[in-house]
């Protein structure tokens, strides 16, 4: 997100008249999820000058600063007293999801961390051959498009999550998923619909800004 990120942490880049994590907060209130821990790194004291301790917002927040970068799940070791079933997600996402769904899910689905996921299409600028162990072909496709189930970047898990993660180590949330699989724990995805859109790049960006006014009132 270059040059936004020079002055700016991302979740502190304006879309419409807020922040996107003032967008998410408002959000989460929604639904009634209102005791939150921030994990910053990059600028984080401007996240922490702007949120405050959340009283603004009718939400309680707390900040789990980073001396060194410990990936998307690695902070979790660090934060204390979750013991009860919670919600990590990323700080740059804009999305109507049913986060009261999405908790209904992982509850009935008894697994040890729950996914929300949603089906995108990869476009492929090749004709694809399929062939036998001849090499003749069996099959051309001209510029297929592959299906595939995305991460929205919302997870939630139980407190047994934190075995495996170790502390004060770099841990990114595909090493962690990888590793419940290796010990044979339940690790569910809940299919989404709901609008999202992952504000990663300059395009993603500038769709946000675009879509937001139409948003707004359904996200709040």
């Amino acid at each position: 997100m270059l040059p936004y990120t020079v002055s700016l942490p991302k979740p502190l880049i304006p879309v419409g008249d807020y922040p996107i994590l003032e967008i998410l907060i408002r959000r989460l209130k929604k639904f009634d999820l209102t005791d939150m821990t921030l994990a910053v790194g990059h600028l984080g004291n401007l996240i922490e000058s702007y949120f405050g301790d959340g009283s603004k917002w009718g939400v309680k927040i707390k900040y789990q600063y980073e001396n060194k970068p410990l990936g998307t799940v690695g902070p979790l070791a660090r934060i204390k007293g979750l013991k009860q079933t919670f919600l990590v997600m990323n700080g740059d996402l804009l999305t109507l999801l049913n986060y009261s769904e999405l908790i209904d899910f992982h509850q009935k689905s008894k697994a040890l961390a729950t996914i929300a996921a949603q089906k995108r299409s990869v476009p492929i600028d090749f004709g694809i051959i399929q062939n036998n162990s001849h090499n003749l072909v069996t099959r051309y496709i001209e510029k297929p498009r592959l299906f595939y189930q995305v991460s929205m970047g919302v997870y939630l898990f139980e407190p047994e999550i934190l075995k495996f993660i170790p502390q004060n180590e770099k841990f990114d949330f595909p090493q962690l998923v990888n590793l419940l699989l290796q010990k044979r724990k339940k690790v569910a995805i809940y299919p989404s619909s709901d609008f999202w859109l992952d504000i990663g790049h300059p395009d993603d960006y500038a769709k946000a800004v675009e879509v937001f006014p139409r948003l707004k009132k359904k996200l709040f």
